[in-house]
């Protein structure tokens, strides 16, 4: 009989330990560990996530309420880039307005892919 409640209790411990295991947190270092920034190409990787989140605003014919800032289209987006605003607004960063205005922050995979096009040097690939 003790055996078995020792067996019971290894079991119920091993449980609680995998569960407590499934953390937000833990969701977050596995999702960033599929973030691949290595290779990122503009025409994939950043022109995806600009499409999803910016261009209903930043568009080159939905650009309403937009202060002029035109994203769509590779010779557009490189100001942007270059200048640091892109990073400084899709970040939150102090000193810069928040984007996507009055939504929630691009995913820290959307950013890095952002950043990581942007440090291998903003081509047009």
């Amino acid at each position: 009989m003790k055996k078995t409640a020792i067996i019971f209790l290894v079991i119920i411990c091993g449980i609680i330990f995998q569960v407590s295991g499934c953390s937000k947190a833990n969701e977050e270092m596995f999702a960033a560990r599929l973030c691949d920034t290595t290779a990122v190409q503009y025409s994939v990787d950043v022109v995806n996530i600009l499409t999803a989140n910016c261009y209903s605003c930043h568009g080159e014919t939905t650009n309403a309420g937009s202060g002029g800032i035109i994203l769509e289209g590779y010779t557009n987006l490189l100001q942007w880039a270059d200048n640091g605003y892109l990073i400084g607004n899709i970040t939150h960063a102090p000193g810069y307005v928040p984007m996507p205005y009055g939504g929630g922050k691009l995913s820290d995979c959307e950013i890095s892919k952002i950043q990581a096009w942007i440090d291998q040097g903003t081509k047009n690939n």
